[in-house]
Formats: structure tokens, sequence, C-alpha cells
């Protein structure tokens, strides 16, 4: 088993920028020295090989070092928690709320010391102290795409979170809340966000093509029900602009968003779950590709940048006004703040278009949920502050603020103090409010693909090969999912 998942680990290293739209690089270790020494006439040459590799593995020893940053906050006096991350501003989210914890429990307070080690490193190091019994942290996050490693060992390694998030449930979103489930049912993991798939639209450079106010753009966008309004309004603004090398928008062959909306739509899932097979043969699938092949022919799209647009190009060609509109998840609303503060005042985000009307619009994309092992000496502690700190009206508003992430306690999304507050960036940076979308797609349509131990295999392959071939190449589509599933069937 320790064999079978750490392979697993490592496949899922190599397509995270696929599930979260950040990925992260992995150099093999130096070969060991010892191994160069074959005749005593070799014995110069080795030795100074072996100096040479030494060099490099220290090298690469403080690289890794300085790369790792550690942050403690709290109380001295409180309980000592050891949590670890990839991401520092996580870190600094459980830092702040321990100080708020503390205030609130002055008879329980916490110490907690948040350290931030590279993505690849924070996960084979959790894994192999889950494996080993020993080492653990009391709390530590889990991309998405890593999840389905860690829950093999079930209520073993991690702590069961289902009885302290319990005053949470009934307004946490459904969908997201079970992508951080076990086989068994109980829920292990603590999301960030929702992750919601929407659409992002230029109004400003859409008004400015089409010769009409910007208020009849939006009327024109928010009129978008199906896939074919969407092509219709794309075509309108490609005849309108007439320049070669602008695009209505882009599709990706790095990533699959595009074909995990598809399948919620459908209400497929190409994972087959936790009891599998595994079928990427879907219509829901086909339809897309077929789609997007479409538009690529008939110049309503390009092929991203770099294969999706979350990179420097992709950034760079939305600043260009190359593309006017593309599905993401929400939580790239932060890239556009980070990355294209100049965008500001033009973006309008939207439910997605669906295939046919009462469809699911949405799909949860991306994540990280947050677990506490079993090896903590306060279990009981971390997971209530845990749950706390990423569930209550106290965390979620800290996590909107700062973070910029679509919240899953849905009874924010209602708060007019939290969704309609101008001082929040994001709410200022957008034409409409965030929120007043999320509200108007409501919690039953936003649709879950399972990642479980399949999904690497799946995932790698389509974003290595079978989006070039249809996307870049114009392979037929059957052809495509066809040598994709044969791929996929060699592993199940």
């Amino acid at each position: 088993m320790k064999k079978k998942i750490i392979s697993a680990l490592m496949c899922t290293t190599l397509v995270a920028s696929m599930l979260v739209g950040c990925g992260s690089g992995e150099t093999n270790p130096p070969a060991d020295a010892s191994d160069a020494a074959a005749t005593d006439d070799a014995a110069a040459t080795d030795s100074a090989e072996a100096d040479d590799t030494e060099d490099a593995a220290e090298d690469e020893a403080e690289t890794a070092e300085a790369d790792v940053v550690t942050n403690t906050y709290g109380d001295p006096n409180g309980t000592h928690l050891e949590m670890w991350t990839f991401v520092e501003l996580h870190g600094a989210h459980y830092g702040e709320m321990a100080e708020v914890w503390n205030e609130a429990h002055p008879d329980e307070t916490i110490e907690i010391t948040c350290t931030t080690y590279p993505y690849a490193d924070m996960h084979t190091k959790l894994l192999t102290a889950l494996q080993a019994g020993t080492g653990a942290p009391d709390i530590c996050d889990v991309e998405v795409g890593q999840f389905p490693n860690v829950v093999e060992g079930l209520d073993t390694w991690l702590v069961p979170l289902d009885d302290y998030a319990a005053e949470y449930m009934d307004t946490m979103v459904p969908a997201r809340m079970d992508t951080y489930a076990g086989e068994d049912g109980k829920h292990y993991g603590a999301p960030y966000h929702v992750g919601a798939t929407v659409m992002y639209y230029n109004v400003v450079a859409m008004a400015e093509a089409m010769g009409i106010s910007e208020d009849e753009v939006t009327a024109k966008i928010d009129a978008v029900v199906t896939w074919d309004d969407y092509a219709a309004l794309g075509q309108e603004y490609i005849d309108a602009i007439g320049e070669d090398g602008k695009y209505f928008t882009s599709v990706d062959t790095a990533g699959t968003d595009w074909l995990w909306l598809a399948m919620a739509e459908y209400g497929d899932d190409w994972t087959g779950g936790f009891e599998g097979p595994a079928n990427v043969q879907l219509d829901s699938v086909k339809k897309m590709l077929e789609m997007q092949q479409s538009w690529l022919n008939s110049g309503l799209a390009e092929v991203s940048p770099d294969g999706h647009v979350d990179l420097e190009a992709g950034f760079q060609n939305i600043m260009d006004h190359n593309i006017v509109s593309f599905p993401k998840a929400m939580w790239y609303m932060s890239r556009f703040t980070n990355y294209m503060p100049e965008e500001s005042g033009n973006w309008y985000i939207a439910k997605c278009p669906v295939f046919e009307e009462g469809q699911k619009m949405s799909v949860g994309i991306g994540g990280t949920g947050t677990v506490v092992t079993q090896q903590s000496a306060a279990a009981d502690l971390s997971a209530r502050f845990l749950c706390w700190a990423k569930m209550s009206e106290e965390g979620e508003q800290h996590i909107w603020d700062t973070l910029g992430f679509d919240v899953c306690n849905t009874a924010c999304w209602t708060m007019d103090s939290f969704a309609h507050d101008d001082n929040n960036q994001y709410n200022a940076y957008f034409r409409n409010y965030p929120y007043d979308v999320l509200n108007d797609i409501g919690l039953d349509n936003i649709g879950k693909i399972s990642v479980v131990a399949i999904s690497p295999t799946i995932n790698e392959y389509v974003c290595n090969t079978t989006l070039n071939e249809v996307l870049e190449d114009g392979m037929n589509v059957d052809d495509a999912l066809q040598e994709l599933q044969d791929a996929v069937d060699l592993e199940q």
C-alpha cells in the first residue's frame, strides 16, 4: 500500500496545476556519490564527482531550507499546536484566528506555529509522517489533488471532523464538504472555498467594440442561458470588432476546467467516484470538446497562451483584451486584483451557460482541505479550532477579506455587511457583487467532480495529450477519448 500511495503522490504532484491553477516543480535527488567508485584508476575523478554531488546536495538542502517559513502566533502559555501549509497566507489566517479565539476562550488559549513548506515537500513530509505514525503536525493543509493519498488512512491517520463541524453543516455547501470525504462517508477536511465556476466578462471592451452602452452589454450577458446563446453573443462581438488576434474566449490545453463544467451540467463524473470504474467517454465531455473545436474553426476562440489563463501569458492576454470572456473558479478573483489591478471596473461576473436549460451551471474547482491528524496530542482542541476558523462567520469573514475566496458558509452570502461591503477589495474591483452571483446560482446548482486515486492519471493524460490532440491538432473527439480511456484502463 505504501508504494502505491507514494506513486500516486508523485503523479498528483505533476497535475496539481490542473486542479488548482498553481503548480510546483520538484527536482530529482542527486545520485549517491559512493556509487561512482569503480576502480583505483578512477579514484581521483570519482572523488571530484563526489565533491560536486555533495556540494549540489548541500546547495539543494540550503535552497529548500530557505523556502521554509515559520511563524508563531497566540498565547505562549496556551496549548501549543503545530500547523503545516504550502501557502504562507494560509498560515497567517490561522495566526489571526488564533488571536480571536484566545480573546473568546481565555481559559482555553492556544499558541500555534505555522510552517510553510514548498508544495511537494510538505505533502511528501506529511504522507511519510502519517505512514510512520510519528512526526505529523496537529493541523495540516492538503491540496485537493493530494487528498486521496492522505485519506487512504481514513480515521487511523486523520480525525473525522463531522462532530466538530456539526453546528455549521446546515449552511455549508455540501458539494465542497463532500470533496474532502472518505470512502466511509465521513468528512476529514475543512475547505477554504467553494471554488464555484463562473463566467468573467470584460464589459468595457465589449461595449467599445460593439458600439453600445455598457448597460446594454450587461443586459446581453444576463440574457445568456445556453452555450448557443453564449456563442451568438460571441459572434456578435467578433463581427463588431473585426480585428485579427481578437477573440471572444480562449480554450485550455493544460487545464480541465471546461470539461469539469460540462460534466457538472449533465451530472457526470469521469472518475466513477470511490466505487469506479472511471469512464471518460461521456457525452458531456464529447459535447464540450466538439463545441470548442467549432469555436476554434470559426474564430470565436483561440487556444489559451501557455495552455490556460492562470499563468503570466494568460494574464497578459486578458490585459491586452485579446479575449473578453472565460469561465474560471471564483478564486480567480484574486488573480485580477493581484496581477491585473488596472482592469478594475471592467469585469462583470455571471453564471455559466448550460447545454440545456435547467442544468447545474457551476462546479467547484480546486481547493485545499485542512486536516487534523490522529497524532495530535490536542486533537479535540485542534479540530474545534480548525472548524471554527474555517466555517464560522468570523473565520469566513477573514477568509473573504484576506484571501478572496468564495466561502463555503452560505449564511454569509446573504449578509449585507459581508457580501456588499464596498471596503472589500473584491467587491470594489468587479462591476457587480460576487456573492449576488453565487446566490443567483444557488446552493443546489454547484456540482462536484470527485478527486480519487484515478484522478491524477486522467488529468495528466488529458492535459498532456488529449486536449492538445483535439484542440491543437483537430483530432476526432471520439478517437481521442477512446485513446484516453485505453490509457486510464491500464491504471484501473
